[in-house]
C-alpha cells in the first residue's frame, strides 16, 4: 500500500478538507488519522485473507505427505494388467510404475516450487508492508489455484495408464504411462497397426458448394477435433475465418475472422492451421496471408492478438510443456517458441533450401510427439522428415523417392500425424489420398481416398489437413470439394 500527499480532496471518512493521503489501491482519500486506520484494516485483512489461506495450503500439503496419498486407481490398472500377462510382463509393468512414479514426482516437484515461490513473495510483501487490495485478490487466486492443483494430484484426471491386449509381440508398447495434454493435440490416437477405415466418407461439414454461408466452406485447410464434445474447428481458407462445427450440425459458427481478408486484429487472411489450447481457452491460428501467428480467445472474442510476426507460417504444433512449434515456408525451417517470447529456436531445417538431410524445401504441416521429436511434411522434397530433439539433421520416415503415386512415393505431402506406435499418417495431396507408413517401412499403404480426384464418397480432391477423434475416426479437410469428410474406423482402437 502506498500513499500520495493531496491537498484539495476531502477525507472519505470524516470529509475534512485537510492534508490528505490517497490510497492507490482503493483510489480513496483520507486524512492522516483515517489513513493510518485504513492501513491497519488492510494489514489485518492481508493476515486473514492471504497469510491464513497460505498457512492452510501448507497444512494440506503436510497432510498429503503424511497420508502418502497417491492415485491408487492408476496403479491398480497396472497391477491388474501385470497379473493377466503373467511373468513375461513383469519387467514392462515395473517400467510403467517407474514412469508413473516419476511423472507424479515431477508434478509434485513443480507444484512445490510454485509454493516456495509464492511463500517467498508473500513474506517479502508482508515485510515491506507494500500491498493493496488488488494484491490481496491476486494472492488469494494463486493460493486457490495451488490448492486445486494439489487436490487434483491426489486423483489426477490428466494422466492415463494405457494397457494393450495380449497377443502382440512388442512388449515395450503393451503398457505405458502418459499425461494428457490440455492443448487439443487430438490429431494423435492410439490406433491398432491393422486398423482400417470405411472406403466411403460422410460429409460432416460444408459440401454445399463453395460459399461463405454458415452451411458452406471455401477451400478448407486445417481441422482439429475437440474430443470433449466432438465438435471440430476448421480453417476456412478462402473465407478468411475459423469455423466451429458441432457434431452432427448442419451449420457452423464463426469463432475468429469472417470480416473479409485483411490484417486488422479482427481479420484473417488465408488461415492454414489451428491449435485449440483448452488449458488457456485460446485458439492459436496460423494466419498465413498476414505472415503471423495469432492468439484468439475461444469465448466469442471480436478480435485476436499477434504473438509471432514476420513468419511465413504454414503449420502449428504444441508439445507437452506448452512450447509452440511453427513451420516457416520461406526460410525452410521449423522454430520452437515459448509463447510470449520474441525469439524462436530452430529445431528443424534452417540450413537453406535443399534436399540434404539437414535441409527442407517448402515446410508445411508439422507434428510433435511426446519425446519432442518434430515431424515435417517437406512438400517440395516429397517426403516426411523426423527431427529428433537436438539433432543436426533429420530422418526420412515417408516418401523421399521423388514425386509420384507409387506406394514408395508422395506427391505434395501436407497434414502429418504420428500415432503412439510411431506410425506416420500423411496427406498425399497430389495423389488425393491419406497414406500410412509404419515405423521403418520403405513404402506406405492407402488409408482412404486414392481413387483419383473427384467428389464421390470414396474420393478426395486435393485434401490438406486431417484429424482423428478419440475413437480413431478420421476427419479430412477435402479442400477441392469444400467439405469435411468423416471416415469411420472399421476396426477397434488399441486399449
Amino acid at each position: 500500500m502506498a500513499a500520495t500527499g493531496i491537498s484539495s480532496n476531502r477525507c472519505s471518512i470524516c470529509e475534512k478538507n485537510a492534508a490528505m493521503c490517497n490510497c492507490i489501491g482503493c483510489k480513496a482519500f483520507f486524512c492522516v488519522k483515517h489513513f493510518n486506520e485504513h492501513r491497519q484494516q488492510l494489514s489485518m485483512q492481508f493476515d486473514h485473507d492471504v497469510v491464513k489461506a497460505h498457512d492452510e495450503l501448507l497444512e494440506y500439503i503436510n497432510q498429503m505427505k503424511q497420508l502418502n496419498n497417491s492415485p491408487s486407481d492408476l496403479f491398480s490398472t497396472i497391477d491388474q494388467w501385470e497379473i493377466s500377462t503373467i511373468e513375461i510382463a513383469k519387467r514392462t509393468a515395473d517400467r510403467a510404475r517407474d514412469q508413473l512414479t516419476q511423472l507424479l514426482n515431477n508434478e509434485k516437484e513443480t507444484l512445490q516450487k510454485q509454493v516456495e515461490s509464492l511463500t517467498q513473495e508473500i513474506r517479502s510483501r508482508r515485510e515491506e508492508d507494500e500491498f493493496a487490495e488488488n494484491d490481496l485478490r491476486q494472492f488469494r487466486e494463486k493460493i486457490n489455484k495451488l490448492q486445486q492443483s494439489f487436490k487434483q494430484l491426489a486423483r489426477p484426471n490428466n494422466i492415463n495408464v494405457i494397457a494393450s491386449q495380449i497377443g502382440q509381440v512388442d512388449w515395450n508398447r503393451l503398457i505405458c504411462v502418459d499425461k494428457q495434454q490440455e492443448t487439443i493435440l487430438l490429431r494423435s490416437a492410439s490406433i491398432d497397426i491393422n486398423a482400417t477405415w470405411s472406403n466411403n466418407g460422410i460429409t460432416v461439414a460444408g459440401g454445399n458448394g463453395q460459399g461463405n454461408r454458415l452451411n458452406q466452406l471455401n477451400s478448407p485447410q486445417g481441422i482439429c477435433v475437440d474430443n470433449e464434445d466432438q465438435s471440430f474447428y476448421i480453417t476456412d481458407w478462402c473465407n478468411h475465418r475459423i469455423m466451429k462445427w458441432p457434431s452432427n450440425g448442419k451449420t457452423g459458427q464463426v469463432v475468429a475472422g469472417g470480416n473479409g481478408a485483411g490484417n486488422s486484429m479482427n481479420q484473417l487472411n488465408n488461415p492454414l492451421d489451428i491449435i485449440v489450447d483448452k488449458e488457456r481457452d485460446n485458439l492459436i491460428i496460423c494466419d498465413s496471408g498476414n505472415q503471423r501467428v495469432m492468439l484468439w480467445s475461444c469465448r466469442n472474442a471480436p478480435s485476436g492478438q499477434t504473438i509471432i510476426s514476420n513468419i511465413d507460417c504454414r503449420g502449428l504444433a504444441m508439445d507437452n510443456n506448452g512450447f509452440l512449434y511453427v513451420s516457416d515456408y520461406k526460410n525452410n525451417e521449423v522454430k520452437r517458441w515459448r509463447i510470449g517470447e520474441s525469439e524462436g529456436i530452430v529445431v528443424a531445417g534452417g540450413n537453406g533450401k535443399g534436399n540434404r538431410l539437414d535441409q527442407l524445401n517448402g515446410a508445411q504441416y508439422i507434428f510433435v510427439d511426446r519425446d519432442r521429436s518434430v515431424y515435417v511434411s517437406d512438400m517440395n522434397n516429397y517426403r516426411v522428415m523426423k527431427w529428433i530433439e537436438g539433432a543436426k539433421e533429420g530422418i526420412v520416415v515417408a516418401g523421399g523417392r521423388g514425386k509420384g503415386n507409387d506406394l514408395t512415393q508422395l506427391s505434395s505431402p501436407y497434414g502429418v500425424i504420428v500415432d503412439q506406435s510411431d506410425t506416420v499418417y500423411v496427406v498425399d495431396c497430389g495423389s488425393h489420398r491419406i497414406v500410412r507408413w509404419p515405423n521403418g517401412a520403405i513404402e506406405g499403404s492407402v488409408v482412404v481416398g486414392g481413387n483419383s480426384c473427384g467428389d464421390k464418397t470414396n474420393q478426395l480432391n486435393y485434401p490438406v489437413g486431417f484429424s482423428f477423434d478419440r475413437f480413431g475416426n478420421l476427419f479430412v479437410a477435402d479442400n477441392g470439394n469444400s467439405r469435411i469428410q468423416k471416415f469411420n474406423i472399421a476396426s477397434s482402437l488399441s486399449s
